[in-house]
């Protein structure tokens, strides 16, 4: 496995679309040909990448389907609250079911693209971190 496929691995599952970055990440940590550094910044630019273009893609629904035309009450609610925390909000595009569409969201509500940058990335490096801490510990047999 290489560098190109942890990058791929980590854009496709920070999009829409299933992935498991995370397993690619642990894997290569725990070879340990290539520095964790390394390894923890071309997942976090795959990421980081794949969730801006998920906030693209809610720009450009905002286009065709604006704010105001949600139905549910708990949509309602859901994008007010994204509204009223802004970017920071985008801490939590890491979890695992509510990332993804929470960058759709943040595009969607027109949330200025470098704070959104910025926090998606943060709560993104993060986590690569955790992982590999978890694979370190996990190696020394702890």
């Amino acid at each position: 496995m290489s560098l190109t496929v942890l990058f791929f691995s980590a854009f496709i599952s920070s999009t829409l679309f299933p992935g498991g970055s995370e397993a690619v990440l642990a894997y290569l940590a725990s070879d340990a040909q290539h520095p964790l550094f390394l390894l923890v910044l071309v997942a976090t630019a795959g990421n980081t990448l794949g969730a801006m273009t998920s906030w693209g893609l809610g720009r450009l629904l905002a286009i065709r389907y604006p704010f105001r035309q949600l139905e549910k009450a708990s949509q309602q609610q859901a994008m007010e609250r994204l509204q009223k925390y802004g970017s920071a909000f985008l801490l939590l595009s890491w979890l695992p079911l509510i990332g993804d569409p929470l960058c759709v969201a943040a595009g969607w509500l027109r949330i200025h693209w470098l704070p959104s940058l910025v926090f998606i990335a943060l709560g993104k490096i993060l986590r690569y971190i955790v992982v590999v801490y978890l694979v370190g510990i996990a190696g020394a047999g702890v």
